[in-house]
């Protein structure tokens, strides 16, 4: 899972939540795009570099206001008990 953030002082953030990261980058390079006015991306495989360079380049227009960001869920997993609790000595 990734977590996608995008945006500045004119509005709220757009946040969304992707299950791969193409999808995550395919929605960064979309939604800096549209912010900027530009026709959609045609179908075909995401290039995670293009997509950095796009917003990168969108950001540095008005770096004290823009912002992004693309992050891996960090989900802690829960692990099973593999030992029992101690048994008191004393019967």
């Amino acid at each position: 899972m990734y977590t996608l953030l995008v945006g500045d002082a004119v509005g709220p953030p757009t946040v969304s939540v992707h299950t791969t990261a193409d999808d995550a980058w395919r929605a960064l390079d979309g939604e800096v795009r549209r912010r900027c006015g530009m026709r959609p991306r045609p179908r075909r495989r995401m290039d995670a570099e293009a997509a950095t360079r796009l917003a990168d380049a969108w950001r540095a227009g008005e770096p004290d206001s823009r912002f992004w960001n693309v992050a891996v869920h960090r989900l802690p997993i829960p692990l099973p008990v593999i030992a029992r609790a101690a048994i008191s000595g004393a019967r």
